[in-house]
């Protein structure tokens, strides 16, 4: 695996632990030289897997639209910041440019990113395997209610199945690399 989108809150949560997960899973990526693709968010835990890969000296990757810019919540010290002007822009930009997929921690935005790539995984869009880093089975609740969803006929079991869920992120790389990392967007998503 050449490079890692991780999606994750870009506010640090309630509990210090998810900060710390973050910056550990940037500090391991780049001891893997597996690169790091996000959001270029400078807060919570987008802050926190960004400084973890590059105090590891790690490669980092950041796509952030204009308007998050002049509300200064970026960075400029990534190895590369990709400046776009939408989110729809930023989400394909960062499929274009990422092997796998990783949801750690956060909220509507991170579910809302997940959940894109997930669809167009399963749609044909894109050939990238996308997985939830489920600590402390933090995603536990949220994949009761899919499976909840799939029973009512709205998921198939095989979309439920495509996707890794790992408990640590160990299990979580050997997961998406099981699943092959992809290549390439299949179709444009713009």
């Amino acid at each position: 695996m050449k490079r890692l989108t991780v999606f994750c809150g870009s506010t640090p949560g309630t509990d210090p632990r998810w900060v710390d997960l973050a910056h550990d899973v940037g500090a391991e990526l780049a001891r893997r030289d597996i690169g790091l693709v996000y959001g270029a968010g400078g807060g919570g835990l987008m802050g926190a897997v960004a400084q973890g890969a590059l105090d590891a000296g790690g490669e980092v990757i950041g796509v952030i639209p204009t308007f998050m810019i002049e509300r200064e919540w970026g960075r400029d010290d990534l190895t590369e910041v990709h400046v776009v002007e939408t989110m729809h822009e930023r989400k394909a930009l960062m499929a274009d440019l990422t092997s796998a997929f990783l949801a750690l921690p956060g909220g509507m935005g991170t579910l809302e990113e997940v959940f894109e790539v997930w669809t167009w995984r399963q749609i044909g869009l894109l050939d990238k395997p996308v997985g939830f880093l489920d600590a402390d089975g933090f995603w536990t609740p949220l994949l009761d209610s899919l499976r909840g969803i799939s029973q009512a006929g709205f998921m198939s079991q095989a979309s439920l199945d495509d996707v890794v869920v790992a408990p640590d992120l160990d299990a979580a790389l050997a997961g998406l690399e099981a699943r092959g990392t992809g290549t390439r967007m299949l179709r444009p998503v713009t």
